[in-house]
């Protein structure tokens, strides 16, 4: 796999991994001008997953102020009215009016027109899982809280991951051209000699095939570079018109060695959003059990009634509407429920213990996720180390050739030669450089210590 096409598969792995969205319509055309920590802030701002994790939280707020609604006053109110097309009928003892006896008389009693308006309350006074349900609840809005920091976490990773991208290949991009225009001047110097008879056709020939592979390869890195800014603004949620430039300097970046023995379980979200999960799971079984405790509630209610053969309720002169009155204390008290709560009861207990699984499972698995980390950052460090120390030496052992040949005592395929060797030896380097940035930033994540 060649350079250019790793890269390009780096890209691409990150572009279809991220699931990061544009949040909203931006104004078309304009620039920014980022640093590192303000390229996040702004994808906190407009990506759409931490936008949407947000949202979340908000809707979790409005959840626990309608489940805490349950314990305040509840007030309705109602109007029926009634036309009796036919009023109904009743059968009365015919004895009554003189009639024989065993016989009866039907009478229709009533009028035409009821109407009943009323007023209803209630208020509870104890339920134990009301109020276990409110401190579910709160639960519930913790873990909408940490889902969006753990929406942030992952947007800060993808954007810094997509930031030093750019950088990196822009320093390549102008590493590579400042060889090519060493080998530009060297392809005409010896064209020029060739000219006047003092250098072969072949050594023309083999200068400016170094120098039109060398040309594709700049070529190939602008393309990177240009997806490399395009994958950099999809993650952000930046409108791909915008025109961004990068201020930080890849120079000053730096790459402490990893310190034993600094895990934290509780400085990683996913640890906390289990930990959540866990006291959910707990809330639950003690609600079902609180459900066997009566639940008693105060309500109250305050109706009128009108009956009429005409429809004059609100003539001020018509009868008048008959007042009903009614306060009074309800308890509800389970008695036997068929063992439902029962096995609710052991099905909330089998969760918690799934629960606590997960906790010992997480922890494992940030002990893995550190582990592997802290090896391919500590190994990617110590590639870019010799890397750099190898670009260093073949921009020497250039730098000697050029010379020589300057002055006649070397040839040009020896400076082909040397040219070639640092550009695999710059390549190799920002390479390792690239994995370096990625495994620092895969490092801080599972150490639960990048920045949001």
């Amino acid at each position: 796999m060649t350079t250019q096409t790793k890269w390009l598969a780096g890209l691409l792995l990150l572009l279809t991994t991220a699931g990061v969205l544009r949040a909203q319509p931006q104004p078309s055309g304009q620039s920014y001008s980022f640093s590192l920590q303000q390229a996040v802030d702004f994808a906190m701002s407009n990506q759409n997953t931490v936008r949407n994790a947000q949202l979340d939280e908000k809707a979790a707020a409005y959840k626990v102020k309608e489940i805490v609604g349950i314990g305040l006053p509840q007030v309705s109110g109602s109007f029926q009215f009634q036309d009796f097309v036919e009023l109904p009928t009743s059968l009365l003892p015919a004895e009554i009016f003189g009639g024989p006896a065993g016989t009866f008389i039907p009478v229709q009693f009533g009028v035409k027109y009821n109407a009943t308006a009323a007023f209803s309350g209630q208020q509870l006074l104890f339920s134990g899982s009301y109020f276990l349900g409110v401190q579910a609840a709160k639960v519930y809005q913790d873990l909408a809280r940490k889902n969006t920091i753990r929406s942030r976490i992952e947007a800060t990773a993808d954007v810094t991951k997509a930031y030093y991208t750019v950088l990196v290949n822009k320093e390549r991009k102008t590493r590579l051209e400042a060889n090519l225009a060493l080998l530009k001047k060297l392809m005409d110097d010896t064209k020029a000699l060739n000219a006047n008879g003092f250098v072969e056709k072949i050594d023309v020939d083999r200068a400016t095939v170094s120098y039109n592979s060398l040309a594709i390869e700049v070529q190939n890195v602008q393309r990177l570079l240009d997806l490399g800014m395009v994958l950099l603004k999809y993650q952000m949620g930046m409108d791909q018109t915008a025109t961004l430039e990068l201020t930080d300097d890849l120079s000053k970046l730096t790459f402490s060695q990893p310190q034993p023995n600094m895990l934290k379980y509780t400085d990683r979200v996913e640890y906390q959003l289990l930990d959540l999960q866990l006291r959910g799971s707990l809330l639950s079984m003690r609600a079902e059990r609180v459900g066997y405790l009566p639940t008693v509630a105060f309500f109250a209610s305050l109706q009128a009634q009108a009956q009429r053969n005409t429809f004059d309720f609100f003539d001020n002169n018509s009868q008048r509407w008959f007042p009903i009155g009614i306060i009074g204390l309800q308890v509800n008290v389970p008695i036997f429920d068929g063992f439902q709560r029962h096995y609710r009861i052991q099905q909330a207990r089998v969760s918690m213990m799934k629960a606590q699984n997960d906790m010992l499972f997480i922890q494992q698995t940030i002990d893995l996720q550190v582990a592997s980390a802290r090896v391919t950052l500590e190994n990617s460090t110590a590639t870019m180390d010799v890397r750099k120390a190898n670009m260093d030496l073949a921009q020497g052992v250039y730098d000697v050739a050029k010379k020589k040949y300057e002055q006649g005592v070397g040839s040009n395929l020896e400076v082909m030669v040397a040219q070639t060797s640092l550009t695999d030896a710059q390549a190799e380097y920002f390479d390792a450089m690239y994995a370096a940035v990625i495994a620092k930033v895969d490092y801080d994540k599972a150490m639960g210590t990048l920045t949001r």
